[in-house]
């Protein structure tokens, strides 16, 4: 069941401050191999992310991001620990797309809905709605080949909406996107998040990125991955990329990320 949520005056989504976490991850660890000649990509991660709240991962190429996001979606186990993901299955976000290409926009968004169980007669309605939610309202019969890559991202995103998870996770959905195109879609995710009280762990190896888009940024050793540090992005949103204050904690950020990477090197 989705957390009591309210909206203020501004028009942004609040959640009670009692919910239950949206995903909690206790002393989880992850190995890959046979005994003996395994490795562990992922060492003792505890760590929460709040109904409603916006959590960036971060941490260089190969820390175990992605790795702890599909533990997170159920596409594997954890070798120890637990994961807890009261309000059921999260969706899913990739770095490409995934759309079908033989389907249109809102055929896409479509089988979504209906792998969720509704009913054929209200699919399109909800498609279009949700293609208006991303901003691309009047593109349901279009073809894949027919939109930018922006755009398909924006229908891969109101796909991942139309699965009516409370927790959404983003692995990298932008990195192959121009900047202008990525800040645009910085500037969507947001306000959705907002309007819409959802979950969002999203994992980015971009300092900016996750300053710009998170209300906390976690950062990850190299591997194996451990929780390093956390921050608290205490500004209002909307940001913009080349903010001053974004600019400044990405400063700070990245000499963390630095020494992991330095640290890592050593060894």
């Amino acid at each position: 069941m989705a957390p009591a949520a309210t909206t203020d005056s501004s028009g942004t989504t609040a959640v009670a401050e009692d919910a239950p976490p949206a995903v909690r991850l206790d002393h989880v660890h992850k190995r890959f191999g046979r005994a003996g000649g395994d490795r562990a990509v992922l060492d003792d991660i505890t760590l929460d992310v709040r109904p409603g709240e916006f959590v960036c991962l971060l941490g260089a190429s190969g820390c175990g991001k992605s790795t702890l996001l599909n533990l997170v979606a159920g596409l594997d186990r954890p070798t120890a620990g637990t994961i807890d993901v009261p309000g059921g299955r999260p969706a899913l976000m990739f770095q490409e797309h995934a759309l079908f290409p033989w389907l249109t926009a809102g055929r896409n968004i479509e089988l979504a809905l209906r792998l969720r169980g509704v009913p054929r007669a209200g699919r399109r309605a909800e498609a279009e709605r949700l293609l208006d939610l991303v901003r691309l309202g009047g593109s349901y019969g279009k073809r894949v080949h027919e939109l930018s890559g922006g755009m398909r991202q924006r229908v891969a995103l109101a796909r991942a909406l139309a699965q009516d998870s409370r927790l959404l996770l983003m692995d990298e959905p932008f990195a192959a996107l121009d900047a202008i195109t990525r800040d645009v879609l910085h500037h969507e995710l947001t306000r959705i998040w907002s309007e819409t009280a959802l979950s969002v762990l999203f994992v980015t190896h971009n300092v900016r990125e996750a300053v710009r888009l998170g209300e906390r940024v976690v950062l990850l050793s190299s591997r194996p991955g451990r929780v390093v540090r956390e921050w608290t992005v205490d500004l209002p949103q909307p940001r913009r990329i080349e903010d001053g204050a974004v600019a400044e904690l990405s400063v700070e950020i990245t000499e963390e990320l630095r020494g992991e990477i330095r640290r890592h090197g050593k060894h």
